[in-house]
């Protein structure tokens, strides 16, 4: 119990001393962040992050970051840069250069190359007086006072708070672009928020055939064969010209037999829901999602513009295509 006590300890302690460290980040976002952020969007190019060994790490992060937020961007390894990967450069792009240091070797070969293609330079470096900082157009600091390994070796402090910062200019860039949600999810259509904010209501719904509907006058029994065709459990009652003029569902099947009312003589416009919710086939399919939550319903009719039913959806749509 004794060594798990003392790792408890440590742990909280590398916690403590990370958390410290971000919060000495505050005082330093000023003139040179803004610098950074006006640099970054007047790029008619893109962005090029590089760094060597941990840096190089959150480097590609920080890349895959400013890329899916509206930033074009990647990450180049410094060591590359000098084999033939400097190509990927221009002078229209703005490099990203980190080192805690700001002497890395290899960041240092290339910096004269970089300036005299005359793309523009952000440094996130722990040391203002270094190479690096020195021939930066604008310089982020991100020193540390030490590392959370107690030796003071393994880089922890100082890459949590070069994250952070990478962050924090992300999410300035972010906003300074008026980036929304939607975009965010053009940049991710694969994961649940670009399903949730891409798919509309007309890419899920049944039509045609697959409508489960049925006239004021048709019988109870007659109904229920249609909602079983369909499978949506439910089937909407419409006009003579296609509005809807109300619903029913297997919740209203079961508040109908609880009547005792006889299904072969009772006309379904007497157990049908009236004015039911419906939607229009050009809202998203999370607003959709909304409505069948607040309303607490499954099952949802699509109209046009004049209330002519024009699809059906049910909360298994939505559950298939990643929606909920």
């Amino acid at each position: 119990m004794e060594n798990a006590a003392s790792m408890l300890e440590s742990a909280r302690r590398t916690i403590t001393m990370e958390r410290d460290a971000i919060d000495a980040l505050l005082p330093r976002i000023g003139d040179s962040f803004a610098h950074a952020c006006r640099l970054i969007l007047e790029c008619r190019g893109r962005v090029v992050v590089t760094g060597m060994g941990k840096s190089g790490h959150i480097g590609s992060k920080i890349a895959a970051t400013l890329a899916s937020t509206g930033t074009p961007a990647f990450f180049v390894h410094p060591g590359e840069a000098s084999h033939g990967d400097l190509g990927m450069i221009t002078g229209d792009d703005v490099v990203i250069a980190i080192s805690n240091s700001g002497n890395t070797g290899e960041l240092v070969t290339i910096l004269p190359l970089i300036k005299r293609r005359g793309a523009a330079l952000v440094s996130m470096t722990g040391k203002e007086d270094s190479q690096l900082a020195q021939l930066s157009h604008a310089n982020l600091d991100i020193g540390v006072e030490q590392e959370a390994c107690p030796m003071g070796l393994a880089p922890t402090s100082s890459t949590t708070v070069t994250l952070v910062m990478g962050d924090a200019l992300a999410v300035a860039l972010l906003e300074a672009r008026g980036f929304g949600a939607e975009d965010f999810a053009f940049y991710h259509p694969g994961g649940t928020l670009g399903r949730r904010l891409l798919l509309k209501v007309s890419d899920l719904m049944h039509t045609g055939d697959q409508l489960p509907r049925v006239n004021p006058e048709t019988l109870m029994s007659e109904a229920l064969l249609e909602i079983s065709r369909k499978g949506l459990g439910m089937t909407a009652i419409t006009d003579g010209d296609g509005r809807v003029i109300g619903i029913f569902t297997d919740g209203d099947l079961r508040r109908t037999l609880d009547q005792g009312l006889d299904i072969h003589q009772t006309r379904i416009e007497e157990v049908m829901t009236s004015h039911c919710r419906s939607v229009g086939e050009d809202i998203l399919a999370a607003e959709a999602l909304k409505v069948m939550e607040d309303s607490r319903i499954n099952a949802l009719l699509v109209t046009d513009t004049e209330g002519r039913l024009v699809g059906a959806m049910n909360m298994h749509d939505l559950l298939r295509a990643g929606v909920v």
